[in-house]
């Protein structure tokens, strides 16, 4: 009795706390509210007074981001350690000197980038000029993901810096120490009005995509990428998604010894070298012949004791979510009778060995999500020319990669297949040519960048037609007539004879 009493005496206090907390997170989520909308208030001042669009502040501002690149080599390659445990350098391999080649790509094109393109009017039109003027889209919004977190950062920035815009960049949350780097570094180097840094989580995030914006551009999950495209579509807001997406590597059966080793080599590199399979365009899994897989399995697991054992030499998963996710897959019983190397997992360090798995169920988690980590499928098929009919069948990839010196099987692969990438004997390189488009297709994502596709992504190709008051033909004007339909007729398909025939009275209309 005296604890019921005791129960009521407390609960209005209770209730009182809870108003308080509630009162707290309401100011608090305000206060975060007002500091994302002025950040994004004076990237737009920034953008508006026309500083962002010269020449000399895109060049400027593009020569204070390799200072940065190269200045803080060690600073970064400590955050990238601390977040995803990646050797010093793969570090550099992937984000550092990447990044630092962008740049200079960037500063070497930018003048040509930005100089009108002349197109041809006809004739019909004379006197008149065409051409298309690039001009900078305004205030962009940059959503970066955890894997690659300073490379995923500042690859778009520089497409959106060289194409004249202001911009503000969301680390991931997920990459504490590079989130904490770019927001403590940037400010320093770039111009701090128009090139804004903003951290935080999901709520962050939301709040952020609450804002009017004139591009988004979003790396992640395509989960998170219907949120983005929801939340764009209320301000018709345009996206660029780079998501991902289960990239398949057809591997045929090759017969000199050299280029056996060769595929093996860059199989491995671009399954467990590179991020842990923690990346969009890493290998998800192989596609062989029947006859062709012990023979593979056996190769690849000696490259794994030989590469990717050693302490260091394979990044780790990048946190404990993941981490579960990733043991649930493994720990399905009609997966796990699939392994056949590997599948041992260190919780503490979140360390997962390298896996191989034959035939996992075509309908397990294992086979329709992307994988995003060291966990390899071999699918096995009667002939290697199965392999069309079975991706054809499944969503469009963001790269497959094909390991064959078979000419017609290269055709059909890009005749018949969809992917936003296609990499024959070799895979991931794609990604560091700059002459070549990287972007998705259907649900791996659309838009591209890198090179002059990022200037592109991050500009508007303004038409541009100019015209003389000499000529003027008043057949284009009511009212109408026969020879007037007929003139318009021969414009049409550029008869410059039959109209000047028209023109010259010379034509007369007859009916059929």
């Amino acid at each position: 009795m005296r604890r019921r009493n005791h129960d009521k005496l407390q609960r209005p206090q209770q209730l009182e706390l809870e108003d308080r907390r509630r009162r707290r997170g309401g100011r608090r989520k305000r206060e975060m509210e007002m500091q994302v909308e002025r950040v994004v208030e004076e990237a737009r001042e920034a953008f508006e007074s026309g500083g962002t669009r010269s020449y000399f502040w895109r060049r400027s501002q593009l020569r204070a981001l390799k200072d940065l690149i190269l200045e803080s080599e060690i600073a970064i390659c400590d955050a990238l350690m601390l977040d995803l445990g990646k050797h010093r350098v793969e570090a550099f391999r992937d984000e550092v000197g990447l990044l630092a080649k962008s740049v200079d790509h960037a500063l070497e094109n930018l003048k040509k980038w930005m100089k009108p393109e002349k197109v041809r009017v006809p004739l019909v039109s004379f006197p008149s000029t065409g051409e298309v003027v690039p001009e900078p889209l305004g205030v962009i919004l940059i959503i970066a993901s955890w894997n690659f977190p300073i490379g995923l950062s500042l690859e778009p920035l520089i497409g959106a810096i060289s194409a004249g815009n202001s911009v503000v960049l969301k680390p991931s949350e997920l990459a504490l120490a590079s989130s904490k780097f770019l927001a403590t570094s940037l400010p320093k180097y770039l111009d701090n009005k128009a090139v804004k840094v903003i951290e935080g989580g999901p709520l962050i995030g939301q709040q952020l995509l609450d804002q009017k914006w004139d591009k988004i551009f979003f790396t992640g999950s395509t989960r998170v990428g219907r949120i983005v495209m929801s939340a764009a579509a209320k301000h018709l807001t345009p996206v660029c998604l780079e998501l991902g997406g289960k990239c398949p590597a057809i591997v045929d059966s090759l017969q000199g010894s050299r280029d056996i080793k060769v595929a093996i080599n860059r199989i491995a590199g671009a399954k467990w070298g590179f991020c842990s399979g923690q990346a969009c365009i890493a290998i998800d899994y192989l596609l062989v012949e029947e006859k062709y897989a012990p023979f593979l399995v056996d190769l690849l697991k000696e490259k794994i004791k030989k590469c990717y054992m050693r302490p260091g030499h394979l990044t780790r998963i990048v946190n404990k979510k993941q981490f579960e996710r990733l043991r649930e897959i493994l720990e399905d019983p009609l997966v796990a009778a699939t392994v056949v190397h590997g599948g041992s997992l260190d919780q503490e360090n979140m360390f997962i060995e390298p896996t191989i798995l034959m035939n996992p169920p075509l309908d397990s988690e294992v086979m329709t999500e992307e994988i995003f980590g060291p966990l390899l499928p071999i699918i096995t098929l009667k002939k290697i020319a199965d392999s069309i009919e079975f991706l054809k069948r499944r969503p469009k990839p963001l790269a497959i990669y094909a390991f064959t010196k078979d000419g017609k099987l290269k055709k059909r692969i890009v005749e018949e297949t969809s992917s936003g990438s296609v990499t024959f004997n070799d895979a991931v390189v794609q990604f560091v040519v700059e002459s070549l488009p990287f972007g998705g297709t259907g649900p791996s994502g659309f838009g591209k960048y890198h090179g002059k596709f990022s200037f592109a992504e991050f500009s508007h190709g303004k038409a541009v037609l100019k015209r003389s008051f000499l000529i003027e033909i008043s057949l284009r004007y009511p009212p109408w007539s026969e020879d007037k339909l007929q003139f318009i007729r021969y414009f049409y398909t550029l008869n410059y004879i039959g109209m000047l025939l028209v023109l010259l009275g010379l034509h007369r209309y007859t009916s059929t």
